[in-house]
């Protein structure tokens, strides 16, 4: 079992009274369904349906003053607790940048179960989070079993299993939840009541209109720079994100990119080849679970 403590993540706590039905009314994830112990994916949008932040939430028990802990990029902490205090309105409820971070192990099973702790929901192998203070990943990674490794390894295994990042494989403030796969992540709860963004995300699902979604790659040489447009032929396709290990994750029309599949053109991304992983996937609507 491996474990690497993930120096861009940071976690905000919503706590009080009213904090479930306030996150219910925002985010497009149902925490009716959430319990400690267990974690959710979701997202908190703009008013027209793009991604602000995503992140991953679990509920924190009794003993840690109960309450919502979520897990989010550190850099956006600031900007979604700022988005929840706006939005507060005379909710009974407080916001607070924790200090905290997260340490995230697979690849096996885990020999202990640490507090705050919970399997991240978007796939399988992905594995556990436990949300911890820096000075501790050593201690927890001997009490679970895990060999402390590297964030760069667990970045190489998120890309392995196509898992987008915000920041590297979408823009935050620039795509839509279908966009970067949250429908098919667990991110997206369609039977749940009004959020913000809902209608527009409700509309995308029902009618099928993504046009643009994250895919896998396969890279035969080095790694283009994220960011770098991917050609099919001399017609941009899309854009890459991330890499490592010959794979990656990239961003692409997927009516354009099979139209070059069909035409027997090849992708390229600053010169270099690459390939989809799975190329069905630009060609068939992938069934879209509730999660």
């Amino acid at each position: 079992m491996k474990s690497a403590f993930l120096p861009d993540r940071g976690v905000i706590k919503v706590a009080g009274e009213d904090a479930r039905n306030f996150l219910n009314g925002l985010v497009t994830t149902d925490l009716d369904r959430l319990k400690p112990g267990l974690g959710r994916f979701g997202a908190l949008l703009t008013p027209q349906g793009k991604i602000i932040v995503d992140f991953l939430i679990t509920e924190a028990p009794a003993g840690h003053g109960g309450g919502f802990l979520i897990d989010c990029p550190k850099a956006l902490a600031d900007t979604l607790a700022t988005k929840l205090k706006f939005y507060k309105l005379r909710a009974k409820v407080t916001v607070d940048n924790l200090d905290l971070g997260v340490l995230a192990a697979w690849d096996g099973e885990s020999a202990a179960q640490p507090d705050l702790a919970f399997a991240d929901p978007r796939a399988d192998g992905l594995g556990t989070r436990i949300l911890i203070p820096e000075d501790l990943k050593q201690k927890l990674s001997d009490l679970i079993g895990a060999e402390l490794v590297d964030a760069a390894d667990y970045e190489a295994h998120r890309i392995a299993l196509g898992v987008p990042r915000g920041g590297l494989d979408f823009m935050y403030g620039d795509a839509f939840p279908h966009e970067t796969n949250m429908d098919r992540l667990a991110g997206v709860d369609f039977d749940k009541g009004c959020y913000v963004g809902q209608e527009v995300v409700s509309r995308m699902q029902h009618r099928g209109t993504a046009r643009t979604r994250s895919v896998k790659v396969l890279l035969e040489d080095a790694s283009p720079e994220p960011g770098t447009t991917i050609l099919a032929g001399d017609k941009p396709v899309g854009t890459i994100g991330s890499s490592a290990g010959g794979k990656g994750i990239a961003l692409v029309r997927i009516d354009r990119v099979a139209d070059a599949l069909d035409a027997g053109e090849p992708l390229t991304a600053g010169g270099l080849a690459l390939t989809l992983a799975e190329p069905d996937v630009v060609r068939i609507p992938a069934k879209q679970p509730i999660a």
